[in-house]
């Protein structure tokens, strides 16, 4: 039986699920080479690059999100900068096909959102979703209402971060598994959106 191609269209949703959970651990504990393994998870998995972009693409994630994450006074313009070449080296690799420049500010958008959400309370849920939304809509060119319950998903998994943040970032938190199982149906949903959408 021939082994399926990893890549975008076709991802393990339990591998990218479980190492985006362990990526958030990490930023948030600010335990940055545990992170950068994740990334690597993350990458390798979610989009099939060869070994060498899998590896220059977690780079540009972790860098990313290092510009990204103090709080208040961070550096989106550098973030977005990383991501977008992270999002050139998918496009390159010719895995899927967008302006990365435009996948990169809708990434980073969302980051901007949840932020907003987390710390002030600003915007809804439901912008948050929507964000993600745009985000899978742009880069896999699925319809936004096929894409709604893997947001809602990756939304309701970020707010169980959030209450693990502030229940103070312990590894013995059980918030830590409903969120990783959280992931991963998030991303279960978001391939067979892609999945469809391609049948």
């Amino acid at each position: 039986m021939k082994r399926r191609t990893r890549g975008p269209e076709s991802f393990d949703a339990v591998v990218v699920g479980r190492r985006e959970a362990d990526a958030w651990v990490a930023y948030y504990r600010r335990e940055w080479p545990a992170f950068l393994r994740a990334a690597v998870g993350m990458v390798a998995a979610g989009f099939g690059l060869n070994r060498w972009d899998t590896v220059r693409g977690a780079w540009f994630v972790l860098r990313a999100n290092q510009a990204w994450a103090p709080f208040p006074d961070n550096d989106p313009q550098l973030a977005r900068e990383l991501m977008r070449r992270f999002y050139a080296l998918v496009s390159r690799a010719g895995r899927l096909s967008f302006d990365p420049a435009h996948a990169a500010a809708l990434e980073v958008e969302w980051w901007r959102v949840h932020r907003e959400h987390q710390h002030h309370g600003r915007v809804s849920r439901d912008q948050l979703v929507d964000a993600l939304v745009e985000l899978y809509a742009y880069v896999h060119s699925v319809d936004p209402e096929r894409l709604r319950r893997a947001a809602g998903l990756r939304v309701e998994a970020m707010d169980l971060s959030d209450a693990w943040v502030r229940a103070g970032c312990s590894l013995s938190d059980p918030l830590l598994a409903t969120e990783r199982r959280t992931l991963v149906a998030s991303y279960a949903a978001l391939l067979d959106a892609v999945e469809r959408s391609g049948a």
